[in-house]
């Protein structure tokens, strides 16, 4: 069974730091079939943290290009791309575990041997696991807008985190987000236009249309009848 989140000790004092997370566990109930997964799938389609930096070739037995998502959700998007697109490789973080349960479960259904799932936070995977240049796309799609001004803080997209994934990315990886919240999107225009070692594919100040390759969910569709947006965000690197 995996372990759950790690949280850093202050070596001195032994006490958890607090750190600013651009999500809360809310662990939601666990379907029987998403606990049967976890069990019984996790270690042959599962990635931990402590087995360190990622050897793609290792896991995968190929070498491929390798497509991270940050935060999938129930897992049927990232599913559905995988299954689209087999001469690629993806890679999926997510903290909570009935979504991670559930891809398990479309991973088995489907026969899908390129994807693997990661159940932590995704800056320190970035960090601790995932090779410099190595990836040809991260996708983050509808990340927690967290409205409030004073939640600001917490959202994802920042200044560090669009470098560190700067440096994850292969030379011409495309960095796409895309998110239904207005507001969002200007910050994250705001943050990419600032960012150095990238291109704006949309060009300047740009917003992309929907890429092939993004599938549009019930949700989203749902949203469109309603007259809600939604803004796409590539950027490649340089």
């Amino acid at each position: 069974m995996l372990d759950f989140i790690n949280h850093d000790k202050d070596p001195k004092t032994g006490k958890v730091m607090r750190k600013v997370r651009s999500f809360v566990l809310r662990e939601g109930r666990l379907t029987a079939g998403q606990r049967n997964a976890l069990d019984t799938l996790w270690p042959r389609f599962g990635l931990e943290r402590d087995q360190g930096i990622l050897d793609p070739e290792g896991v995968f037995g190929r070498n491929a290009p390798r497509v991270l998502e940050i935060g999938y959700g129930m897992g049927q998007s990232l599913a559905q791309m995988a299954a689209a697109d087999p001469d690629k490789d993806f890679i999926g973080i997510e903290v909570h575990r009935p979504g991670v349960g559930a891809l398990l479960i479309e991973i088995e259904q489907q026969g899908l041997n390129n994807l693997r799932s990661y159940c932590d936070d995704a800056v320190e995977i970035l960090e601790l696991c995932i090779p410099d240049n190595s990836l040809a796309r991260v996708q983050l799609y509808f990340p927690d807008p967290w409205h409030k001004k004073k939640h600001h803080k917490r959202r994802i997209v920042q200044p560090a985190w669009v470098a560190l994934v700067q440096r994850k990315l292969q030379p011409g990886g495309i960095l796409h987000m895309a998110t239904d919240w207005e507001n969002y999107s200007e910050h994250m225009m705001e943050v990419m236009n600032t960012a150095e070692g990238f291109n704006n594919v949309a060009g300047p100040g740009g917003f992309s249309p929907r890429p092939s390759w993004r599938p549009e969910t019930k949700f989203e569709r749902r949203g469109e009848k309603l007259g809600h947006g939604v803004w796409d965000l590539l950027f490649e690197k340089l």
